[in-house]
């Protein structure tokens, strides 16, 4: 009897599912032959881990407002960077969001992004050809002028909010530590008299306040600093956060066995963030205030979408949180985003819309620069043939094209000429071509990447199946790496 009861919920769950999914199709329909354009609230953060929110589980981390956002809509749990020709990984990560192509081709004209902004085919200005007015704020980091690219733009940041040498190589075994994250004269994210976060913030607020008399839908394109370094916050969210509170990351490692081979070793800017070796009272006090100014910007986040509520639009608007990309807080000896682990490579993405499916957690692998196509299809704009990633508008429930993209078979995943991986079917395979490494572990049993199993001679075939996944992707993206004499023999 329970066997037959498991098949009957096997076959109706999703079948009702699959019912509910295109009742709101049809109902979005209805919508858009009426002509209506939502609107769209695109919150951007920086360098922030999947892990880093409370409602995925994964972290004792205060983040109430993004978890609202994630009870109100539909979750896509395994969302990924697909890589960087850049040791600044979120220029190559934003280039490939705001021109739609993906990483070798994304590279290939990134010197001379602003020739994309003359043809207009970024990513604002194909919304702004559909009716949209449009506004920025926060960090950008593309090549192109915000204020070209956007009918509003205001306080453009830099990559990062500058930082002071005492900031790095903390806290020390013995004695006191010499930076402090609410000390206001140290600069960075309190340079200007406000934290950048609730400026970003009311930025938002006061484009949402012009919106208001607007008869044309709006992008709004809020893009945060936090929770890039140097992490400071005020001294109340701080205080949120004992030290005693924090739990040590899974695999911890006082150093990473290939650091200096991959392009992590000791000189890189951010892995000089912590002293090394690593020690677990180090890591604790830089989680610690990831915590915080994470907490903080949740409080931002909060705001706006306060705001929004007040403004009469948030019916008819559509709400996309991600960021661009992870980072390893203490993960494998690691401190910085340059490496392929799922810390550092893998995001939230969160979306919140009229008739978005709430509650729903999606593990369709996807790439985060997915919601540059997904709002072009949502607006009814042109999509340029050169845009590699799809939108993600059938997955939840909903087309205006008519398309219905299939789901990508294989993540693909890149740093410089130093590191390569493959995501596919609950299974990564990281390459390091300088170190003659490969690196296999089942992500579905191993969520952490803790367990090597590339010496595991059961796992050899398995090895060779992803390796030669792999060369097929590099060639689609025409990657300029060979790898080939890495391929194992069998």
């Amino acid at each position: 009897m329970s066997v037959i009861v498991c098949c009957l919920c096997r076959f109706f769950v999703p079948t009702i599912f699959l019912l509910i999914i295109s009742f709101c199709g049809v109902l979005r329909a209805a919508q858009q032959e009426a002509g209506e354009q939502p609107n769209i609230l695109f919150l951007f953060a920086d360098d922030l881990t999947y892990e880093a929110i409370r409602a995925f589980g994964y972290t004792d981390i205060d983040t109430p407002n993004i978890d609202k956002l994630v009870d109100r809509g539909t979750t896509f749990s395994h969302a990924y960077n697909m890589g960087s020709w850049s040791g600044a990984v979120c220029v190559a990560s934003r280039t490939m969001l705001i021109t739609g192509r993906s990483v070798w081709d994304a590279e290939s004209i990134y010197q001379t992004t602003d020739k994309e902004r003359q043809a207009g085919v970024l990513w604002p200005q194909l919304l702004s050809q559909a009716g949209y007015r449009t506004f920025m704020t926060g960090k950008w980091h593309i090549r192109a002028d915000a204020n070209k690219c956007f009918d509003v733009a205001r306080h453009v940041r830099p990559g990062m909010p500058n930082s002071v040498k005492s900031a790095y190589n903390r806290p020390p075994a013995q004695g006191e530590d010499p930076w402090s994250p609410t000390d206001t004269s140290l600069g960075g994210f309190w340079e200007g008299g406000r934290h950048w976060s609730a400026v970003t913030a009311d930025d938002a607020i006061d484009f949402l306040g012009e919106a208001k008399s607007e008869e044309r839908p709006a992008f709004f394109y809020v893009a945060f600093n936090a929770p890039h370094d140097p992490r400071q916050s005020p001294q109340e969210y701080l205080d949120r956060y004992p030290v005693e509170r924090i739990a040590i990351p899974k695999p911890f490692l006082a150093e990473y066995p290939y650091a200096e081979e991959i392009g992590a070793g000791k000189k890189l800017r951010d892995e000089k963030l912590a002293p090394f070796p690593r020690t677990e009272q180090a890591i604790a006090v830089h989680r610690r205030e990831y915590y915080a100014i994470m907490t903080h910007l949740d409080a931002q986040i909060g705001r706006i979408l306060k705001a929004l509520d007040a403004s009469g639009k948030a019916e008819n608007t559509w709400i996309f949180f991600t960021a661009d990309h992870g980072l390893s807080v203490g993960h494998h000896g690691l401190v910085g985003k340059q490496n392929q682990y799922d810390h550092s490579i893998r995001v939230p993405f969160v979306v919140v819309g009229p008739d978005v499916p709430k509650g729903v957690t999606d593990p369709t692998p996807i790439y985060l620069q997915d919601v540059m196509p997904t709002t072009l299809e949502l607006a009814g704009a042109h999509q340029p043939e050169h845009v590699f990633f799809k939108s993600l508008l059938s997955r939840l429930g909903q087309t205006k094209s008519g398309a219905s993209p299939k789901p990508y078979e294989s993540i693909y995943g890149s740093y410089l000429t130093l590191q390569r991986s493959i995501t596919h079917d609950g299974w990564k395979l990281i390459i390091y071509p300088n170190a003659k490494v490969l690196r296999l572990y089942h992500v579905e049993d191993d969520p952490y990447e803790a367990v090597d199993l590339a010496a595991d001679p059961e796992c050899a075939e398995k090895i060779s199946q992803l390796f030669d996944r792999f060369i097929v992707l590099q060639r689609e993206l025409q990657d300029p790496v060979d790898v080939t004499y890495l391929r194992p023999s069998k």
